[in-house]
């Protein structure tokens, strides 16, 4: 490990927190929120957070087929339209400087989400990602 930034900042680490504090009243599902976690750090390459989401959502009850299949997402059968939809709109957010969200993954995301869920879904994508950055930043390692 490079820095122990939540030392170095605890400012920056409590900030994180209560992103994640916003994220478990949001009313979105846990499983949900653990695969859009799962996905966003295998696109990060944050070895550390792809094995704590998938380890977190192996304790929430997903199945084995599902974690090994999230990264194929589109080519499997173990995901629902919901799911489909915030893993779609997960890797639009996740990949911005190669390619934007388009219109129809948007209107998708509207036909399983409110707004107010779809705000909250934006905000998960942004906070994975955000703690994706310190980990690939400071080199955290998987146990």
């Amino acid at each position: 490990m490079r820095l122990n930034w939540s030392k170095a900042s605890p400012q920056a680490y409590k900030a994180m927190l209560g992103l994640e504090a916003v994220l478990e009243q949001s009313g979105l599902e846990l499983p949900l929120l653990e695969l859009v976690r799962l996905r966003a750090s295998q696109l990060n390459g944050c070895a550390y957070c792809v094995q704590m989401h998938a380890n977190d959502a192996r304790r929430g009850g997903a199945s084995e087929a599902r974690l090994q299949t999230v990264c194929v997402w589109r080519e499997s059968a173990h995901f629902t339209a919901r799911e489909r939809a915030a893993l779609a709109w997960t890797e639009s957010l996740t990949r911005l400087s190669s390619q934007h969200p388009s219109d129809a993954e948007y209107a998708e995301l509207g036909e399983h989400f409110d707004d107010a869920e779809i705000a909250n879904l934006t905000l998960a994508v942004a906070t994975i990602n955000a703690w994706n950055r310190f980990g690939v930043g400071f080199a955290l390692k998987a146990e």
